[in-house]
């Protein structure tokens, strides 16, 4: 019932204010109209015509409330303490005007101005009514009465303005919540989006650099070794059937990654052989050196540690000027040491602004590894990573590369 007395006034606040100056005046009416035995209602010294013009400017004072509390204030304190001067019992209903600006003061300012605006509004009514009648019979009604009745508005409006307060730190919190809930939806959003390009040019560019190594290879011997070229374009046709059965795998995981049966298991180094016969038709003389006993990998260490070395022959394949190419396997106790060296004589680093040195890193950092690329002094480039092979890794293995 409160809560939708508020949202009432909140929504027709004239109305409400409207409605109340008429109370505040009937109340006014009814306040100069009390009498006690010890304090009769001055008929006789304050014209009834003046009271009534006092309490309809005092109430529709209060009408500016909302804009003016501290002036409202002053106003209905002025008249309250003109009408117990005249001799009028101090009520809640003569007072019933102060009460409302002071209700305003506490829901409209802070905790210490609302105390500091009541606590002087008390003491200028009581000292005003004690001043106009010291008799012993009224002096508590005059002063502590008085005191009550005015801070009872005050911790009114004190709630209000604490309900208000705690309603727009609802409010607030919720909306950054769900300023915070679409930030992550982008960021997810991109995420994917980078994980769907990287996988995508992994595949892609390795394939589509060793059909173009190929395709060269085989017009270059077309006419001089035609075996040669029809055996060059026989492969050719093998690397582009390779590229779209893997196409197709990646895209099939990226659909629906959660797939307990993708469409074909994702490749790690068991499927390094055929990634070296790719290279090897294409040109590119490759050799693999394997040190240390070799350990099962997480299937995303194995996944991240084919695509790199399959990044690394790729940039060779496309920029590397020699026909070489050696790739080094070093098992460590919790680490596996990838190196992938052109033995070429450039040792200009890959064209930049694409997605393969950038990815590899990422790929390397996704899985808690590092990676380091870049031209060797005695000519070529150079790929070197590191990826753990177990959950935990030993400190003595924790050295830069």
């Amino acid at each position: 019932m409160a809560s939708s007395l508020e949202r009432y006034a909140d929504l027709h606040p004239r109305t409400v204010d409207a409605v109340t100056a008429v109370a505040l005046y009937a109340c006014v009416l009814f306040g100069a109209s009390i009498s006690t035995d010890g304090n009769p209602a001055p008929d006789d010294n304050a014209p009834k015509l003046f009271v009534t013009v006092l309490a309809a400017a005092l109430c529709l004072a209060v009408l500016g409330c909302r804009r003016w509390p501290r002036g409202v204030l002053l106003v209905t304190g002025a008249g309250a303490m003109t009408l117990i001067g005249l001799g009028y019992l101090p009520s809640p209903m003569l007072l019933a005007p102060v009460m409302a600006a002071l209700y305003w003061i506490a829901a409209l300012t802070d905790h210490r101005t609302s105390r500091t605006y009541a606590w002087t509004t008390t003491g200028a009514l009581a000292v005003t009514g004690v001043a106009v009648d010291p008799t012993w019979n009224l002096f508590l009604l005059k002063t502590v009465g008085t005191g009550l009745w005015l801070l009872f508005p005050v911790a009114v409006g004190s709630r209000s303005r604490l309900r208000h307060a705690y309603l727009e730190s609802v409010q607030a919190r919720a909306a950054h919540a769900e300023r915070t809930r679409e930030e992550e939806a982008r960021l997810r959003v991109t995420e994917e989006r980078m994980r769907i390009a990287r996988e995508l040019h992994d595949v892609v560019a390795h394939h589509m650099a060793v059909a173009n190594a190929q395709a060269g290879t085989a017009a270059h011997l077309a006419r001089t070794h035609p075996e040669q070229a029809q055996k060059i374009l026989a492969e050719l046709a093998g690397t582009t059937s390779s590229a779209l059965l893997e196409l197709r795998a990646t895209v099939g995981i990226l659909r629906s990654p959660d797939d307990p049966d993708p469409l074909e298991p994702t490749p790690g180094l068991d499927r390094l052989p055929d990634l070296i016969a790719g290279c090897r038709s294409a040109g590119l003389d490759v050799t693999v050196v394997v040190e240390g006993d070799p350990q099962p990998l997480l299937p995303g260490v194995d996944l991240t540690a084919y695509r790199i070395v399959q990044e690394a022959l790729t940039n060779v394949t496309k920029h590397g000027h020699g026909h070489g190419a050696e790739i080094r396997l070093a098992y460590k106790r919790s680490r596996l040491l990838i190196t992938v060296t052109n033995e070429g004589t450039a040792s200009g680093p890959p064209t930049p602004g694409g997605f393969g040195l950038m990815g590899m890193r990422e790929r390397a950092h996704s899985v808690g590894g590092d990676l380091h690329a870049g031209p060797r002094p005695e000519g070529g480039f150079q790929v070197t990573t590191a990826l753990p092979l177990h959950h935990r890794s030993h400190p003595e293995d924790e050295a830069p590369l």
